[in-house]
């Protein structure tokens, strides 16, 4: 017998990629159980597995950075005494990656990439520890929402949030809805997608120098490393957490990185861009919520 549940939950996470960087992702879960039934004549009661398997998603990968542990770019450093990880990605052309930060604010999938199958796997082999003697197997199906309008992978932290929005490098996939003088506008939704795809979106005010991180860098030029990457680092309730990544790869806000900030923050540079009009920006945060704004 095989008890199905669509739509189970939504992962929202971001990920490491040697090509693309740190990449904001919305992963839709659903489930399948195979099994015998059990005394209530089910193979496992619906409530249970919405609760269950959704409490365990999000504690093993929603709001997390996923590190692809096998990679040959990545080094990990485990602090036990202070419950910390620095993680070295070592990209080329001068785009490492540099983290440091609670243990909990990562996932390691220990496969050369972060992939649909790969995270499945990971998750598919600590569902299963969890699970009554009369399930025999499950099967996880990880996707994408369809989505047939512009949209861009960001990721971000929230430092004032009391839950785990807080970990600095945490993102979504995410579509923009803009509309000039109420009319739809696919050349301005193509624009924030071209612009924010696969970015870090920073608050200025988190800024600091290389030297004032406490993460132990490899051997670099502090110089060139201080002209082609950001550095960011704050302290929330969770812990401290230190961030650097490329310029290139980033764009900076002077308000914190929440959906309701970054919709008002679009509609306001469409307003600079093209005074002459009227905005209103539907900013999502990875599926079906988000913020609107006016400008």
């Amino acid at each position: 017998m095989q008890l199905f549940v669509n739509d189970l939950t939504v992962m929202d996470f971001s990920y490491l990629c040697p090509e693309r960087g740190m990449v904001g992702e919305s992963w839709i879960v659903d489930v399948i159980l195979d099994g015998e039934l059990n005394e209530e004549s089910m193979v496992l009661d619906f409530s249970k597995v919405k609760k269950r398997l959704k409490a365990l998603i999000d504690e093993y990968v929603d709001h997390k950075l996923l590190i692809p542990a096998d990679n040959s770019a990545t080094r990990i450093q485990r602090d036990a005494n202070q419950d910390k990880v620095q993680v070295d990605f070592l990209r080329d052309n001068q785009r490492s990656i540099h983290l440091n930060c609670p243990a909990e604010a990562y996932a390691f999938v220990y496969a050369e990439t972060v992939t649909m199958d790969s995270v499945s796997q990971y998750l598919k082999e600590i569902i299963a520890t969890h699970l009554p003697e009369n399930v025999g197997g499950m099967t996880l199906n990880l996707r994408s929402e369809v989505i047939h309008s512009p949209y861009y992978h960001y990721t971000h932290g929230l430092k004032k949030h009391d839950g785990n929005c807080q970990r600095i490098a945490h993102g979504h996939r995410s579509r923009v809805d803009v509309f000039v003088d109420g009319e739809a506008s696919e050349h301005w939704q193509q624009y924030w997608a071209e612009r924010w795809q696969d970015i870090y979106i920073g608050t200025k005010e988190d800024l600091v120098n290389l030297s004032d991180l406490k993460l132990s860098m490899p051997m670099v030029d502090i110089a060139v490393m201080d002209s082609s990457h950001y550095c960011f680092t704050y302290e929330s309730s969770q812990g401290e957490f230190e961030l650097v990544i490329p310029k290139v790869e980033c764009d900076l806000v002077e308000t914190d990185s929440t959906v309701e900030c970054l919709a008002q923050f679009m509609a306001d540079e469409q307003r600079r861009l093209a005074p002459e009009h009227e905005y209103r920006v539907m900013a999502y945060e990875g599926v079906g919520k988000g913020a609107i704004a006016h400008a």
